[in-house]
């Protein structure tokens, strides 16, 4: 205070300086007033932090106050201190403190009777301070020691305050000795680190917001403003045009949706503004802020949801507008482009309508999800159309393939694999023509599609390849259908009737030939203009082996082994190993028919040849010259002879016995043995009919039932067995023909 000047403040900040004439070396800091009118009463915070910092850093605390104000609240500082108190706990450790209190302007009430109130009102404090749970307990004098002194007014008393003040500088001499002022002091800082920890101790200060407490008009702005705000938002949460907004919004778009909860927030907000209109702006502005943020975040699920249908919705059309498309004959990528600017066009305008106005809030979320959903789409059906597409021409592949390739493998001649090759290369490009013209929609890049035409192109070729060890599996059958084919039909695929003429080797061999020519086309597979020498290996090892002698040579140790040369693993089919068993297995399984076809050509030998030797015909001239004159002399036996040569000749073509023995001996015995009983009563019905044909001829009536008695006995008695016999045979030396009776 400057009284020329008036009353105004004369500190401002802290000064600190060095005591004249006081030892030890004692540092003095001077704070400038709590309660000075130059900060104003918005500005409480410094008062605080350097209180704290008074309190923090000093040995001795000198806090100047009126004599009249001790008793009252806000002039001796009690918000202020404890405020200040509760703090330094929770910042600073304990270290002992002296607060000497300075009464100014003593009246006549004595220092004895000022003192106890003042320690009464420091106590009551410091009990009111919340305090860490480790000083709970923890009573003043800890932390502090409470010192108190008067000092007479200076205008009135002015030598009495000199002398005053001088005792008490007195007192700050050795103030750091037992019994001193600051004699049990605690948590020393030597004087080399008091600068640095002067600086520790503000930052901390300073960093610590429970000191910046607001003013009077802000804690009562902050309440109202707050009650107003709560009741808005209560009120804008019960709202009913917000209420329908909402429960309509959750089932389905609602069209003008942003305009409409833009109209409900700017209302509620009007109405906050009204009511608050008169109190602190800034704390106004502050809880108006926090409102709208607020009412936002309750009807943000509702902007998301709006949002959800949009895209949903946005993502169906664009399926269905895509398909429509694609339907119609639209290339893809055409198509695909098209319906995704149109669709992500529909979209935005959408989220423009269900813009909200006083949020700043980005669609750019949704957005993303939705293309991502629509690239999502596209690259499915992309993929279920050139899966299609690929599909489609592999059927068309294994349909013009398959059977064509099998049919000529079953051929098996030396042009099978040239044809097989030509028509794989005709089939494989005509596919890749109309393949390549499918793709052109996709606009797929160059290296894409090569891939592709080349798995197309792949698989052609595999279904060669398994058709070839499809039928590689069944080279067995085939080899001996082969054989047989050849075997037993002639040139004119007539079956083959081995009469005596035939050569059964040569016929054998070139057999052979063809069902070897067969296996050694099945033996690897030849897609490639690559030649080989595998036919030539097999002729050699298994067919051109004359002699047991040759056999045990290097001609069978060809094939033994497991590749062919020239021909890599992955062609083969049948290994030479595989090979050698394999015409192993079928000379074997042949041979019983080769055998038959040379016991038929002996037997037919045989059949056919009835005249006896010549020595024979000889003997029986010689000796049975007696008995032929013995013939001549009787005619009757000659007619017997002859009835009787007629008789067997008979039973002879009847039986067909030269054609029952041209199966062998046996089997001929056994089948005339149930034929001979039937034809002899045959030849005997036969006989008795034409012998009654001239009596016939004279009773018609009784002819016809004779022939029907006799048609029905034969029918009954003798049935299968009669038809047996009775077809017709043709004698191949004489030329008659003989006709059963049934004819």
């Amino acid at each position: 205070m400057l009284s020329r000047a008036g009353m105004s403040q004369t500190t401002k900040g802290i000064w600190m300086a060095r005591c004249a004439g006081i030892e030890p070396c004692t540092i003095v800091m001077d704070l400038e007033g709590t309660d000075g009118r130059e900060r104003g009463e918005d500005d409480t915070a410094f008062e605080k932090q350097s209180a704290l910092f008074a309190l923090a850093v000093s040995d001795i605390v000198l806090i100047n106050m009126w004599c009249h104000d001790i008793g009252r609240e806000q002039a001796a500082n009690k918000p202020l201190l404890k405020t200040v108190f509760q703090v330094m706990m929770r910042l600073f450790s304990p270290r002992k403190t002296t607060l000497m209190f300075v009464i100014r302007d003593k009246t006549r009430t004595p220092l004895e009777n000022l003192e106890p109130v003042l320690r009464e009102d420091i106590q009551k404090i410091w009990d009111s301070v919340p305090k860490p749970q480790a000083h709970k307990e923890t009573p003043l004098s800890e932390f502090f020691n409470v010192e108190v002194t008067a000092l007479s007014s200076y205008e009135e008393k002015e030598e009495q305050f000199k002398e005053q003040v001088a005792n008490l500088r007195q007192r700050f001499f050795h103030s750091i000795v037992p019994g001193g002022l600051a004699g049990d002091r605690r948590g020393v800082v030597p004087a080399s680190g008091f600068s640095f920890s002067s600086q520790e101790i503000w930052r901390i200060i300073k960093e610590n917001r429970d000191l910046d407490l607001p003013a009077h008009k802000v804690m009562v702005a902050t309440v109202r403003c707050d009650e107003i705000a709560q009741e808005k938002y209560s009120s804008f949460a019960a709202n009913e045009d917000w209420c329908e907004l909402e429960e309509a919004v959750r089932s389905c778009p609602v069209p003008g949706f942003g305009k409409k909860l833009s109209s409900i927030l700017e209302a509620c907000l009007s109405e906050y503004d009204v009511e608050a209109t008169y109190f602190e702006e800034g704390v106004r502005s502050a809880k108006q802020k926090q409102l709208e943020e607020k009412l936002l975040q309750l009807v943000q699920p509702a902007y998301q949801s709006m949002l959800g249908h949009i895209r949903s919705g946005t993502l169906d059309k664009f399926k269905e507008a895509f398909d429509n498309a694609l339907n119609g004959g639209q290339g893809f990528a055409m198509a695909a482009s098209d319906c995704t600017k149109s669709f992500m066009k529909l979209f935005d305008e959408g989220c423009a309508d269900a813009v909200i106005k006083q949020a700043n809030w980005d669609s750019a979320k949704v957005r993303d999800k939705l293309r991502r959903d629509i690239d999502a789409h596209v690259a499915e059906v992309r993929s279920v159309k050139l899966s299609e597409f690929t599909t489609l021409y592999e059927e068309k592949l294994n349909n013009a393939l398959s059977a064509p390739v099998e049919a000529l493998l079953d051929g098996a001649g030396d042009d099978t694999w040239p044809r097989i090759r030509k028509l794989l290369r005709r089939e494989t490009e005509t596919a890749v023509s109309g393949f390549s013209a499918s793709l052109s929609g996709f606009e797929m890049d160059g290296q894409t599609m090569d891939k592709m035409i080349l798995g197309l192109e792949d698989y052609a070729r595999g279904v060669v390849e398994t058709k070839a060890k499809e039928e590689a599996g069944r080279v067995l059958i085939r080899m001996k259908d082969k054989f047989m084919a050849l075997f037993s039909h002639d040139s004119d695929s007539m079956p083959r009737v081995w009469t005596g003429s035939e050569d059964i080797r040569a016929i054998t061999k070139t057999a052979r030939s063809a069902s070897l020519k067969m296996l050694s086309v099945m033996a690897a597979i030849r897609l490639d203009d690559a030649a080989d020498s595998i036919e030539n290996t097999l002729a050699v090892a298994l067919l051109e082996t004359g002699s047991a002698t040759n056999k045990s040579s290097g001609s069978l140790d060809s094939l033994a082994s497991s590749t062919w040369e020239e021909v890599p693993p992955s062609k083969t089919l049948i290994t030479p190993v595989q090979c050698k068993s394999l015409w192993r297995q079928f000379k074997t399984e042949t041979e019983y028919t080769v055998t038959q076809a040379i016991s038929a050509q002996e037997a037919s030998k045989r059949g056919n040849n009835w005249l006896p030797p010549p020595w024979a015909i000889v003997a029986l001239l010689v000796l049975g010259f007696n008995e032929f004159m013995t013939l001549l002399r009787n005619p009757l036996w000659l007619g017997f002879i002859f009835v009787a040569y007629l008789l067997m000749k008979a039973l002879w073509v009847q039986l067909d016995i030269s054609g029952e023995f041209r199966n062998g001996a046996l089997p001929g015995l056994l089948s005339l043995s149930t034929k001979f009983l039937p034809t002899v009563m045959n030849l005997l019905r036969k006989l008795a009919e034409e012998g009654q044909a001239p009596a016939a001829a004279n009773n018609p009536q009784r002819n016809a039932a004779v022939q029907s008695k006799s048609f029905q006995s034969g029918a009954n008695d003798y049935g299968d067995m009669s038809s047996s016999g009775s077809s017709e045979v043709t004698n191949m030396e004489n030329g008659n023909e003989y006709s059963s009776p049934s004819q």
